[in-house]
């Protein structure tokens, strides 16, 4: 007789496509990652809120339309905030135990 191995217990998401160990936690360059990304949005969205005004063949372009259509500078600050609140959830997401884990 064979010695049996335990198998180990998996998580299935999304009805199969992603599956997990018990135990596993979300690996560091991920809890890296996600905020890194998420903060360069911020700060793209800042930067660019009028488009690219100070570009050397696009940015009369830009200027023009602008002047047109008038700015959403709020509108664009809103969005800022909801990516920030997004952040702070998606912080709170990677440094809480998960409720599966023991």
């Amino acid at each position: 007789m064979s010695p049996e191995t335990p198998k180990p217990e998996l998580h299935e998401y999304a009805g199969g496509w992603i599956t997990e160990r018990k135990g596993t936690g979300i690996p560091g360059f991920l809890k890296l990652a996600y905020p890194i990304i998420a903060i360069a949005c911020i700060a793209y969205l800042v930067l660019f809120i009028n488009g690219e005004v100070n570009h050397s063949e696009r940015g009369p372009l830009v200027q023009q339309l602008n002047a047109v259509t008038g700015s959403a500078n709020g509108f664009m600050y809103i969005v800022a905030a909801l990516i920030a609140v997004y952040v702070v959830i998606l912080l709170a997401f990677l440094f809480k135990k998960s409720g599966h884990e023991e």
